[in-house]
């Protein structure tokens, strides 16, 4: 891409463009030839997408498609998707075929073919950075403008337009679209791409889909289901047979992998070592590096950006460059032009996205971190565990090729053989369902078990988010979405951080609660433990004795202070992109909320007032994550279940100085099960203001405690002396309206 790209984003606009749509969608649909010209036609011929001639650097790219072994099956995808009647058309490929790419400029061709009668082409891809990523490299091979005729639509980062017909899109952002609207909107064409990622929301759109398409919906939608070929049998029986669209293995040798007799005790050192060994013997190619973890890539980026500057080599020292959700915008440095080696070190991420085709050498450390939710203790696991066998395979196909590269997997073969599955595991079965489950009863869904999954959530995963959300007075007696749950279902959030920003309404601390909303989403503080005394000195100035929620507000107000300064955070050690995101999701509640007209409140940050007030916000959304510490050292027993925990190493609490102790009752953002079962964003509470502010009926649901026997009898108290004022205060806030 490189600087090719600005041109993009800059192309001028054509006055004719839509006369020449008219003009191609009079003519009958070419499944054989591309509406573009070959590279020895006339050099004035014309885009039909936005009616200027097409430039140079189309001709280049067109040059480079033509090689895709996608290009073979052209013809037969085209005439499966005009000609099906199911509307459905499964596409099966190795990763690096193409499918990403060309599939949607295709279906765009489709559409324009019909004159736009049926709407625009809509692509999912599984994480943000995919899809802007792809968004950018198919607006420069079908020569339009980002923005324009070709768009993506990420969280805080919508760049379409009123001409936008090829979309790329975040699926998670998609289900919301199709939770909130009925029907299927605007989409002539919905692309459902690398499904085999088995993400919570492309499993959970291919089953929506499927009930809207036996409930025969209006309009002709056509659904294009992209897949390696893993998973193809698996999706054949769950959409009843479909078509298949087999794309062509893609020529070159694959490369026979080098297995390690044993795991190395230290991943990141071998996978230093085997990079630097490449570089020393300046074999060509690109080194892609496989590490479990963020934490893991960002480690060995630090050593090996200290250690090739040392190399005697020929040509120019290799760039490092990391890969994985944090990096926003920067990713785009993978695929630039260089003189230098790049040195790329990713994780899951790029299993099977971002096709990079410079690369000729993997090294695989076989293993991935998830996070992993067991929603008997409503609780994160931290779980190392190896790939499945289809993600080893892609990983290994990176580096084929004339000559093959080389691949060098840091453990032995039999640790695959033995221990890996086949797929990778379906997410449905791995997260937190409560957001899916509103969404699931936005659409109408009265029982979610009901709704077609590739692989059925646990049902004890299903009825604990079904609990959840009727604590947060959600649901109505009967189960369905209450006016409040609709409401809720509308936020971009989590349901508990939903339900404490609305509660912000009644306790006039809006502000404070759309700014800590932002920051709990997209920019959670501090990650990593400060590098010099210096660091952690200008840290401790952004603590609030209040906690740690009142330290983000804190944080992120100095933040837009600086001017929203990235060496302001490098300092401190916070991540400027991550801010920058919180900022946007900001604004974006706001607009919302404003939207919705719900009432707002000015700023109050400061005050003791404000601290109760948002105190009780918080309490309302997050009493399901309430401890308390038991024996005064900061062991703290969860009240949902009897696990102990501690604060994390980050938390505001811990770096107090002795002999400070920590707080009795604290709520908490997270809780993880790992080698310090710690948790994360934590703020002391007043119990009093957890009887007040949680039902009753999760108070008499909590498991056999001292602390429930504590909470019991401030309940019983509290009754005595104020029952009439406690309950129409608790019935007010659980009626949707004062919220309106």
């Amino acid at each position: 891409m490189g600087l090719e790209l600005a041109a993009v984003l800059t192309r001028p606009r054509a006055a004719s463009r839509s006369c020449q749509r008219a003009t191609m969608a009079s003519q009958p649909l070419r499944l054989a030839e591309e509406y573009g010209p070959s590279p020895g036609e006339s050099e004035l011929a014309v885009n039909p997408f936005d009616g200027l001639p097409y430039s140079s650097r189309y001709y280049e790219l067109l040059e480079q498609r033509h090689t895709l072994p996608i290009w073979a099956a052209r013809f037969t995808f085209l005439e499966q998707l005009e000609s099906n009647p199911t509307g459905v058309v499964l596409v099966s490929g190795e990763p690096g075929s193409g499918k990403s790419t060309q599939i949607p400029q295709w279906c765009a061709e489709f559409v324009l073919a019909r004159g736009f009668q049926k709407g625009q082409v809509t692509v999912t891809q599984p994480y943000p950075l995919a899809a802007r990523s792809l968004a950018l490299r198919v607006a420069d091979e079908m020569d339009l403008t980002l923005g324009h005729e070709v768009g993506y639509s990420i969280p805080q980062e919508d760049c379409t337009g009123p001409n936008t017909l090829l979309r790329f899109c975040w699926d998670r952002l998609l289900l919301q679209e199709v939770a909130s609207t009925r029907g299927t909107g605007v989409w002539g064409v919905l692309v459902l791409d690398e499904a085999q990622e088995r993400s919570v929301a492309s499993d959970s759109l291919q089953g929506l889909l499927q009930d809207a398409r036996l409930e025969n919906l209006p309009g002709d939608l056509r659904v294009v289901v992209v897949t390696d070929p893993a998973l193809e049998p698996k999706l054949q029986a769950f959409w009843g047979n479909p078509p298949i669209v087999h794309i062509p293995r893609e020529a070159g040798e694959r490369p026979s992998p080098i297995y390690r007799d044993t795991i190395p005790p230290d991943r990141v050192e071998a996978a230093c070592q085997a990079v630097l060994e490449l570089c020393r013997k300046e074999a060509p190619g690109d080194v892609l590096v496989y590490l479990p973890s963020e934490e893991e890539i960002s480690l060995c980026c630090e050593s090996l950006s200290r250690e090739v500057e040392s190399l005697p080599l020929q040509r120019l020292p290799p760039r490092v460059l990391p890969l994985h959700p944090d990096c926003g915008q920067a990713v785009q440095a993978v695929y630039e032009d260089m003189d230098a080696r790049k040195v790329v070190v990713t994780h899951w991420l790029a299993d099977f996205s971002f096709s990079l085709p410079s690369i000729q050498h993997v090294i695989d450390s076989g293993l991935e971190l998830r996070s992993v939710y067991n929603p008997r203790i409503r609780a994160e696991f931290q779980v190392l565990r190896p790939i499945s066998k289809c993600q080893a395979e892609a990983r290994r196909l990176r580096a084929r090729g004339f000559p093959p590269g080389s691949c060098l997997c840091l453990y032995p073969k039999s640790f695959l053989e033995l221990e890996a599955p086949p797929l990778p595991q379906p997410r449905v079965c791995e997260e937190n369902l409560s957001s899916l489950v509103l969404l699931l009863k936005r659409r109408q869904i009265a029982e979610p078990g009901e709704c077609h999954f590739l692989d059925q959530p646990a049902p004890e995963a299903l009825m604990q988010a079904l609990e959840d959300l009727d604590y947060l007075a959600a649901l109505d007696d009967d189960g369905d979405l209450s006016d409040l749950g609709v409401i809720l279902s509308e936020f971009p959030l989590a349901p508990e951080l939903a339900k404490a920003l609305l509660a912000s309404c009644e306790f006039d601390c809006v502000d404070e609660m759309l700014t800590l909303a932002a920051m709990l989403t997209a920019a959670p503080g501090f990650t990593r433990p400060p590098l010099s005394a210096e660091e952690a000195a200008l840290r401790r100035a952004l603590e609030h004795t209040d906690g740690d929620h009142s330290s983000l507000i804190q944080v992120y107000e100095a933040f837009i202070q600086s001017g929203a300064d990235e060496a302001w955070c490098q300092a401190r050690g916070l991540n400027w992109a991550a801010l920058c995101q919180a900022h946007k999701l900001r604004r974006e509640l706001l607009e919302l909320m404003q939207r919705i007209e719900l009432p707002l409140s000015l700023p109050a940050f400061g005050s003791e007032q404000n601290r109760r007030d948002l105190q009780k916000a918080l309490v309302s959304g997050y009493f399901l994550k309430v401890a308390r510490d038991t024996d005064g050292t900061g062991n703290y027993l969860l009240l949902t279940h009897k696990h102990v925990a501690q604060l994390s190493s980050y938390c505001c609490y811990r770096s107090r100085r002795a002999p400070a102790r920590p707080p009795p009752w604290v709520l908490y953002h997270n809780f993880t099960i790992s080698k310090d079962n710690c948790l994360s964003i934590v703020s002391e509470i007043e119990p009093q203001m957890l009887v007040e502010l949680a039902p009753p009926y999760f108070l008499s649901n909590l498991p056999p405690s001292e602390s429930r026997d504590l909470l019991n009898q401030l309940r019983e108290g509290m009754a005595d002396s104020s029952a009439g004022s406690e309950s129409s205060s608790v019935q007010e806030f659980r009626d949707p309206c004062v919220l309106q």
